[in-house]
């Protein structure tokens, strides 16, 4: 037995598919603050990187999820493969008997589309790579885990995705396969909710705004200490926002009794936040969304006032 844990999420069990890094990683965090248990599910671990090859591991979101005040479970597994992702559930069943929360993240695919370069003459491989990371695996996860979070009423399923179902509607969102899959996640959010809102769960689709994730960071040569030195060469990126931002959103959906009144609705991290008051790490309330409309692709100048 560990110790006692306190907090609006103690004693439910939460699990967090893609969490090595980004906004899975923010997410196991906040769910671990507000006293989870945390599974936590990814490809890349301390003995072996996926083709993504980056430095973040599965064991060390597990361990910020336990020093943020949760109890943090790394297990690898690939969402591709049915097999392992029905071991990981039968565990979380045999463990904890119970899930109350699961948050589809998973994704793994920022290496695999091409901006602005159409169908026919973006890579077959990659974007059908691209689909099957990001709705195929989802698609397996759910079907293999929502039976264990039906078995007691309040549960929540989150899908995780860029846009919100407002904004990738009228916008195309920088390649045939990109805008596909992220739509499509929006979708499965709509069609979860038809699906376990009369069985007493409620499903969302949820967005963070321009999320400094680790790749984010690095892509713009900076550190989350030294960010805004990004804003020379990217002023827009003034919105953005930590992981942890939109860890926060979902800490509060699973802790609000009424959280069904948003069953299949598209949400965002800056909207979400307007409502629960919650804030991001610095204190702020980057509202992303409603700034790259009314802002951003409107072309004006950047500036964040009144937007964080």
């Amino acid at each position: 037995m560990g110790p006692d844990r306190s907090g609006p999420l103690a004693g439910r069990v939460a699990l967090v598919a893609g969490a090595t890094r980004g906004a899975g990683r923010g997410v196991a965090v906040e769910l671990g603050a507000a006293g989870a248990t945390v599974y936590v599910t990814g490809r890349t671990t301390r003995d072996r990187r996926s083709e993504y090859d980056r430095p973040e591991t599965l064991e060390d979101t597990a361990d910020l999820v336990t020093e943020a005040g949760g109890r943090g479970i790394a297990v690898p597994t690939d969402h591709l493969e049915p097999d392992r992702v029905r071991a990981l559930v039968e565990r979380i069943d045999t463990e904890q008997g119970r899930l109350d929360v699961l948050v589809n993240d998973i994704w793994g695919a920022e290496h695999l589309f091409a901006w602005d370069t159409p169908v026919w003459e973006h890579d077959l491989d990659d974007g059908l790579r691209l689909l099957r990371l990001a709705v195929e695996t989802h698609a397996i996860t759910s079907h293999h885990a929502l039976p264990l979070l039906l078995r007691h009423p309040g549960g929540l399923v989150v899908e995780m995705t860029d846009g919100t179902a407002e904004y990738n509607r009228v916008t195309y969102r920088n390649s045939f396969f990109y805008d596909l899959a992220k739509t499509s996640v929006l979708r499965m959010a709509f069609s979860l909710g038809h699906e376990l809102g009369p069985r007493g769960a409620t499903a969302v689709a949820l967005t963070p705004g321009w999320m400094r994730s680790e790749i984010m960071l690095d892509a713009f040569g900076v550190t989350e200490d030294t960010w805004r030195d990004a804003l020379t060469a990217e002023p827009h990126f003034a919105i953005s926002e930590t992981p942890r931002y939109v860890g926060r959103a979902v800490a509060a959906l699973a802790a609000d009794p009424d959280v069904a009144r948003f069953n299949g609705r598209s949400l965002s991290s800056g909207g979400l936040a307007a409502l629960y008051g919650y804030t991001d790490l610095d204190g702020s309330r980057p509202d992303a969304w409603r700034y790259l409309v009314e802002v951003q692709d409107a072309g004006k100048p950047a500036d964040v006032t009144g937007y964080r």
